[in-house]
């Protein structure tokens, strides 16, 4: 899966031709929780409390460039990388 952003050890994936609902995959600490782009709520797997708040926060300042990013990786596309939180 190619990486979108790498924020505070948090590393944002999205996979090519994936699954709708459009969602991004969340790793930290070892651990990975799947969100969904369009509401940031976790929809599956684990990720400790904090790096949680920090992606559903991430997500909802690139809600726009993150589904864009979701269509073009649904279509093989190569996409952007998105800025992180700033430390």
């Amino acid at each position: 899966m190619p990486i979108v952003s790498i924020f505070f050890g948090i590393v944002i994936r999205i996979n090519f031709y994936d699954h709708n609902p459009p969602h991004l995959h969340a790793e930290h600490g070892g651990r990975e929780g799947v969100f969904d782009i369009r509401t940031g709520s976790l929809m599956e797997g684990a990720i400790p409390r904090t790096a949680t708040r920090r992606v559903q926060l991430w997500i909802s300042m690139h809600r726009e460039a993150l589904l864009a990013n979701w269509d073009l990786a649904y279509k093989g596309e190569q996409f952007l990388k998105i800025p992180g939180l700033e430390p």
